[in-house]
């Protein structure tokens, strides 16, 4: 397992070593010794996610507040997304900057976003499952968001903006700043 550190702080891609021969291949995903080795950080991993996605579709950025915090730990299965996290953590060196990445089957790389981070992904190949691991459970009254096109935030989701896909849910959002505002 290859780990590199991003330049935000406790956020690492992961690239797995794969063994491949005439029937296929295999690979670790995850190995919490390993990975604590690595990073320093120790993760229970309690809960996996999976969603199936056409292209297009761009899903963040999200995040738990309070308790329901959660780092997680981001691969695609199959196809392709641009994976993108922002360090919302009011005390890092990092705060409101962000990173991104493609994920793809090809690669298998993973992305780790720690707890305090917005996650979001845009997906560019029909039929893209991701699969994500999480340390904490899913609880919708801590449940947050910003919007994607926060002009403060100026990501480049890499598709034009007609073509974004979104659920109503994320086409409200707050703003980066009404978000830190509020809170």
């Amino acid at each position: 397992m290859k780990v590199e550190e991003t330049h935000l702080k406790d956020c690492y891609v992961i690239e797995p070593q794969v063994f491949e021969d005439h029937r296929g291949y295999f690979f670790e995903s995850f190995n919490a010794d390993k990975f604590q080795e690595k990073t320093g950080l120790t993760i229970n991993f309690v809960q996996d996610n999976e969603s199936k996605s056409s292209k297009g579709v761009l899903r963040g950025l999200h995040f738990q507040i309070g308790d329901h915090e959660q780092s997680k730990l981001v691969r695609v299965v199959k196809g392709a997304v641009i994976d993108f996290c922002v360090d919302l953590r009011k005390e890092s060196p990092t705060f409101c900057q962000t990173f991104s990445v493609e994920l793809n089957e090809e690669n298998r790389k993973q992305l780790f976003v720690p707890k305090g981070f917005a996650h979001g992904f845009v997906v560019l190949k029909d039929n893209t499952i991701i699969n994500y691991k999480c340390d904490n459970f899913y609880h919708k009254d801590s449940e947050r968001g910003i919007i994607f096109n926060d002009k403060d935030l100026n990501i480049d989701w890499r598709l034009p903006e007609d073509e974004i896909i979104l659920s109503e849910k994320d086409n409200k959002l707050p703003t980066l700043s009404e978000y830190l505002n509020e809170n």
